[in-house]
């Protein structure tokens, strides 16, 4: 998880900080208000998980090397408690999920996973894991509508975001 969010960290200080956010979210292509938005909903949502014991900040930091326990739950496992990578729980998603295409998901199964993932009654944390999930549908799809099992990867490994930015940095250039 803490490469995942080592992206949004444009200061490479261990922090992240809700401008710092808003600017890594314009680097993938996304607008300037579901910028601020979203960096908001981020940081008021998981800034106190990740300061345990600490005083209210109104900054609402988000401390990297604590991100572990801001996993939420209704989400795909493939995140353990410990913030580290299962690819077992990783290739679940294809094996269940990628009727279409063996490496890749459509949108419906895109929402047959997030289905499958709800816990009863968890409804914040489903929010949480739509939100997520297509957003990097939104950004990561083909242009055939699928969004391919490498930039699911990816984007567990922190390096989609990295990609994506490059890509679009270099098609605006």
């Amino acid at each position: 998880m803490k490469k995942h969010a080592e992206f949004f960290d444009q200061n490479h200080d261990g922090f992240l900080h809700i401008p710092e956010t808003v600017e890594g979210f314009k680097q993938l292509g996304i607008g300037a208000v579901e910028s601020l938005a979203s960096a908001a909903a981020i940081h008021t949502t998981l800034s106190a998980k990740t300061r345990p014991g600490q005083p209210f900040d109104k900054d609402f930091p988000i401390i990297i090397e604590n991100i572990k326990l801001a996993k939420h739950t209704s989400d795909s496992g493939v995140y353990d408690d410990e913030g580290r990578f299962v690819q077992e729980k990783f290739e679940a998603i294809f094996t269940n999920h990628a009727h279409v295409k063996p490496d890749a998901l459509n949108s419906d199964e895109l929402d047959e996973l997030l289905k499958s993932n709800r816990k009863a009654g968890d409804f914040k944390n489903w929010l949480a894991a739509s939100t997520e999930w297509k957003l990097l549908y939104r950004l990561g799809k083909d242009v055939n509508g699928f969004l391919p099992k490498e930039n699911i990867r990816n984007v567990y490994d922190g390096s989609f975001f990295h990609q994506l930015a490059k890509q679009l940095n270099n098609t605006s250039a």
